[in-house]
């Protein structure tokens, strides 16, 4: 009986590479292992459901059965793998030996955990999947103060969304500014000042150091003495890829699962890509180089050896507030800032010496400028 190829994973790294290896072989015996139920999502749809009103039933796209059926696959869910043996091109589930053809790692990153006084910690709520979010619903029912942990990407967009919702949002992040890793100033300044508008509060500077409960619901304290009164708590203060496994197998990690333009990791037959992957050096936390990635490597375990490339990649974040879309400057490129617009309308674009477009900040009615500039920018894996 021939070896499947195992994916381990069923986020939109997984099943979108599932779908483009089936469009060219449709025989292979496929499997899909997740920890998780194992519906298809789109993961960047968690931070939009409570402006939409969407429960997790509602933002499910298909059920693992209806899945497996469309893929031509066995999927495995509820399942965490325990262990690769890559000498015998296996896997273990606890006790049991699953051989594959080849071995793909899509099994995403995890949430930043920093340790919390008090006696809430069960009230801290991460999101990184639609099970973390079906559990947030149900926690958020009837309630109506956030406290959001993180000020980058994904708590803006999370508290555009919260507060449309109707809910009261406090942010507070260790930083100067939103998104401090992604946006030049004016840009940061264009969003805070729009989620402001909506009625969020930021504290940026401090860290949540306490949470209690309190006969009203929770006690936030941080770090300069403040204190802020919430019902519960999101964490988003960033996502860690995870490499422990792969580490323990002897596959070479670094932040992420070390990866070639092949997408292969130091040991024949073992592949990763998603967030967990490092391509090139590269771990971006993105849809779109994970689509490439995905679209490169179906070739490849069909047979035809493809390497991945990197066009320019921006980044649209969904804070409609303030339309924001941001590419920043390729590693290594240094460039010099320029900033045009006034108010909710910023155009930032970083120029190299010799005047080469490398990277934009855009909000507001600037963004409108974006296919443009994007014919400009160099690839970031040529």
């Amino acid at each position: 009986m021939t070896a499947p190829v195992v994916i381990v994973g069923t986020g939109l790294a997984g099943y979108n590479l599932a779908r483009e290896f089936r469009k060219l072989d449709g025989e292979t015996p496929l499997l899909l292992i997740t920890a998780d139920d194992g519906r298809s999502y789109s993961k960047p749809m968690l931070s939009t459901g409570f402006g939409k009103n969407k429960d997790a039933d509602g933002l499910s796209m298909a059920e693992p059965g209806a899945m497996a059926e469309q893929l031509k696959a066995e999927v495995r869910t509820h399942t965490r793998i325990s262990g690769i043996d890559p000498g015998h091109k296996r896997l273990w589930i606890g006790e049991e030996a699953v051989p594959y053809r080849d071995l793909i790692l899509a099994w995403g990153a995890e949430t930043v955990r920093v340790p919390v006084e008090g006696d809430a910690g069960d009230a801290i709520f991460p999101i990184n999947d639609l099970e973390d979010y079906a559990r947030f619903r149900a926690a958020a029912a009837g309630k109506r103060r956030v406290l959001l942990l993180g000020a980058g990407l994904i708590g803006c967009e999370f508290a555009n969304d919260l507060i449309v919702g109707g809910y009261e949002v406090d942010l507070v992040a260790p930083c100067e500014q939103v998104m401090p890793t992604l946006l030049h100033p004016a840009a940061a300044a264009a969003v805070q000042a729009g989620l402001e508008g909506l009625g969020a509060r930021f504290h940026l500077g401090p860290v949540l150091t306490h949470l209690q409960r309190t006969e009203d619901g929770l006690e936030a304290h941080l770090s300069d003495g403040e204190q802020i009164a919430c019902d519960l708590v999101i964490s988003a203060i960033g996502l860690r890829p995870r490499i422990d496994l792969a580490a323990a197998a002897g596959l070479e990690v670094n932040r992420g699962v070390v990866v070639d333009r092949q997408l292969r990791t130091s040991h024949a037959n073992i592949y990763a890509l998603g967030d967990c992957a490092e391509v090139d050096g590269l771990n971006l936390l993105y849809v779109m180089p994970l689509m490439s990635c995905a679209r490169a490597l179906a070739q490849t375990l069909a047979g035809n050896l493809t390497t991945v490339g990197y066009g320019p990649m921006p980044i649209t974040v969904k804070t409609p507030v303030c339309p924001l879309v941001v590419s920043p400057p390729p590693r290594g490129m240094e460039g010099i800032w320029t900033v045009e617009g006034q108010g909710s309308d910023i155009k930032a674009l970083c120029h190299d010496r010799a005047g080469s477009l490398l990277g934009y900040a855009l909000t507001g009615a600037a963004v409108m400028e974006k296919l443009a500039l994007n014919k400009q920018l160099p690839a970031l894996l040529a």
